[in-house]
């Protein structure tokens, strides 16, 4: 069953006439076609029982094609209500529609207003928990484009390992790691890339500016790219010149929790068990108030997807589930350090997609 028919599929299940998905990335999962819409409306309308279509800008409808969708692309200029050749569109298909299921986290409430008005009297229903489950789960092809894009991530980090030296600025390393990237055939990055040195490391999510690298300084590296659509996340911490005994320490207790989460990865395992046991290791080191953020996220077509790994999660992990795992120090007065492995849910484990050293690197 393929991923429209799984979503028929839950439509009979549920008794909803159609479902309406308008997430870029949801899109991209069901059809093949990725775009950014901006304001304008772009979508996919599935029904139970007749064949989707794609409402999409004219001007992309060639784009739909290329990237293999089989059913009608609907195109509309700007000049035009885009709603009305949906409601066009869905008519053609099935009288009177009753129900229909949303991203209720992504829909606007303009447009679910929109929306009622097309479809006067019809009912509402969630989508959002069906399409998490199926993409939670990637099946071999999103497995290999993840691995491939997960070694373009640890490339950017021996590009990084190249290029720090006395001086050099975080925006200069920033720049050179993104270069060497497309000198690669990287189209895009999975976020800005984060390059932080000294005690600007203890910012999670520090900008990059013109702080220049000097000896001693912890550089902090947290990169990701886009490869046929599938984000890598990788975040490593390395050391320009000798660490004090102190920035040693810290390193040890994260590189120690990243792997002790990583350790407990299985089939069935929950995921606060992982941020519990990486957790637990920080706080026996002395620095359980410098851990500020949950373990990880789930990582795909979206650098943040389904499931989050933090504390409070009993969402139990299953085979071909890929997530982060990225414990953190934050401690303003020495440094931060944070290490992040993108990994795999196995039929009796885990492997580990990046590859990259985890024993600190040393750059003299």
């Amino acid at each position: 069953m393929n991923r429209l028919e799984t979503i028929q599929q839950f439509l009979t299940d549920h008794k909803t006439d159609a479902a309406l998905v308008t997430t870029p990335d949801n899109i991209f999962y069901l059809s093949g076609f990725s775009s950014d819409p901006h304001e304008r409306l772009l979508g996919v309308m599935i029904f139970k029982d007749a064949d989707p279509f794609i409402i999409c800008p004219l001007m992309e409808v060639p784009d739909v094609k290329a990237a293999g969708w089989e059913y009608e692309a609907v195109g509309y200029e700007d000049t035009d209500d885009a709603w009305e050749f949906v409601k066009e569109a869905a008519g053609r298909r099935m009288d009177g529609i009753q129900s229909i299921a949303i991203e209720k986290s992504h829909l606007t409430v303009e447009r679910l207003e929109r929306l009622e008005t097309l479809f006067a009297g019809v009912s509402i229903s969630r989508l959002d928990e069906q399409l998490n489950a199926m993409r939670s789960r990637k099946d071999e092809q999103e497995l290999g484009l993840l691995r491939e894009a997960a070694a373009l991530a640890d490339y950017a980090i021996e590009v990084a390992c190249d290029h720090i030296a006395e001086g050099v600025t975080e925006l200069e390393l920033q720049t050179a790691i993104e270069l060497a990237l497309k000198k690669k055939g990287v189209q895009k990055m999975s976020f800005d890339t984060t390059v932080l040195t000294g005690t600007k490391t203890a910012s999670p999510h520090g900008t990059p500016g013109d702080r220049k690298i000097v000896q001693g300084d912890f550089v902090l590296l947290d990169l990701g790219v886009v490869h046929k659509g599938y984000c890598s996340d990788i975040t490593r911490t390395l050391a320009f010149g000798e660490p004090s005994d102190a920035q040693k320490d810290i390193y040890e207790a994260v590189r120690r929790a990243n792997q002790a989460a990583i350790d407990l990865v299985k089939p069935g395992v929950k995921a606060k068990d992982l941020d519990k046991a990486s957790r637990d290791v920080i706080s026996e080191a002395g620095y359980g108030e410098y851990f500020t953020h949950r373990l990880g996220h789930g990582l795909g077509i979206s650098v943040h997807e389904f499931p989050s790994i933090h504390g409070a999660n009993d969402f139990q992990l299953d085979e071909g589930m890929v997530f982060t795992i990225e414990p953190g120090i934050y401690d303003s007065s020495i440094t931060g350090v944070r290490i992040e492995d993108d990994v795999v849910v196995t039929a009796d484990g885990v492997e580990v997609m990046t590859k990259f050293p985890k024993e600190l690197t040393i750059i003299r």
